[in-house]
């Protein structure tokens, strides 16, 4: 997910974020265990588990060490910090929507297959394909295997990242990819999605049935595991993710709030209206008003497929941001 020290800058806001799906614990608690005794401890649960003499050997050998660098950007998530206008100034530059409405062009009709087959709208899909990795060009350099077993063994973190190692030896096991094909994010997240393993494990399909889940360079399995994820987290077909809104000075602030949803005639009663002077949307089920940049910067009123964005990355400034590099490439 990080490309550059600008990048970084993205982190403390939440965008392509681990402190989001990561809550930090109050403090490192360290290993007991030196190294090569813990990574012992690790080959023998992987072949309990049920992985391969073969995979084991090849992802979990004796040179396999931490990687200090990935230490560094664990203990340095906290100390960056972006606006939300800058964040989407990142996020959606104009060259992104050009090459990502020639994506879309380009393979319209994979997309419409997918649509077909999970609802989500081919816009959605290529959005997320941008902000993720710049549509493939940007995966991460990090060999996966040595970044989960640092984070694992580190002692911050050592559960979450356990259970991601052995789902990342499983994806090996299956064939699906090479341990040294395999390479991300320093936190483990690979692939054009930026998947972690255990969503790899979840939500990664074989669109286009060669037998392997390929979402590091087969753009049907990309797109295809995208769209499986947005359906299986609540994707409404054919709804909006939301619209940017004018509030009255009014309001009582306590209403813009992601949990106080309400239908969108409530909204309009309310005098809550779209900036761009349309009606609110009123097949879009219930409504929360929010201001991902805080008070004083724009307002959306979101719905559940806004919800369904989170459930990808638990930020606002993500998920709004995603939402509207959509709205750019449907808008044609």
């Amino acid at each position: 997910m990080i490309r550059s020290r600008a990048l970084m800058t993205l982190l403390a806001a939440g965008v392509l974020s681990l402190a989001f799906l990561f809550p930090p614990a109050a403090a490192a608690q360290g290993n007991n265990k030196d190294f090569a005794t813990w990574l012992d401890g690790v080959r023998k649960e992987a072949l309990q588990q049920g992985i391969s003499q073969a995979t084991v050997n090849a992802a979990l050998g004796k040179d396999l060490a931490p990687i200090p660098r990935v230490i560094e950007l664990d203990r340095r998530q906290t100390e960056f910090t972006v606006t939300f206008e800058r964040y989407l100034e990142i996020t959606m530059p104009p060259a992104r929507i050009e090459k990502g409405r020639q994506l879309m062009a380009q393979n319209k009709e994979l997309l419409y297959q997918i649509q077909g087959r999970f609802g989500v709208q081919p816009q959605y899909l290529v959005a997320l394909w941008g902000i993720e990795s710049s549509f493939g060009e940007k995966q991460g350099t990090f060999p996966v295997i040595a970044a989960l077993a640092t984070l694992a063994y580190d002692g911050r973190r050592s559960a979450f990242f356990r259970k991601e190692l052995f789902n990342a030896l499983k994806i090996l096991n299956e064939g699906h990819i090479t341990v040294a094909e395999m390479r991300g994010s320093w936190a483990g997240a690979m692939g054009q999605n930026q998947f972690m393993p255990s969503s790899f494990n979840n939500n990664a399909i074989d669109f286009d049935g060669d037998g392997r889940r390929d979402i590091w360079g087969t753009p049907a399995d990309v797109l295809a595991s995208a769209a499986n994820y947005l359906a299986r987290s609540g994707w409404k077909p054919e709804q909006p993710w939301g619209v940017k809104v004018d509030v009255p000075a009014n309001l009582d602030p306590t209403l813009i709030n992601p949990d106080a949803t309400k239908p969108s005639a409530q909204w309009q009663a309310l005098g809550i209206r779209r900036t761009d002077g349309q009606e609110l949307p009123t097949q879009a089920g219930e409504g929360a008003l929010i201001q991902p940049g805080g008070a004083g910067n724009p307002t959306f009123l979101v719905f559940d497929n806004f919800r369904a964005i989170m459930k990808w990355n638990k930020s606002t400034f993500f998920a709004t941001a995603a939402g509207l590099l959509a709205d750019q490439l449907a808008a044609q």
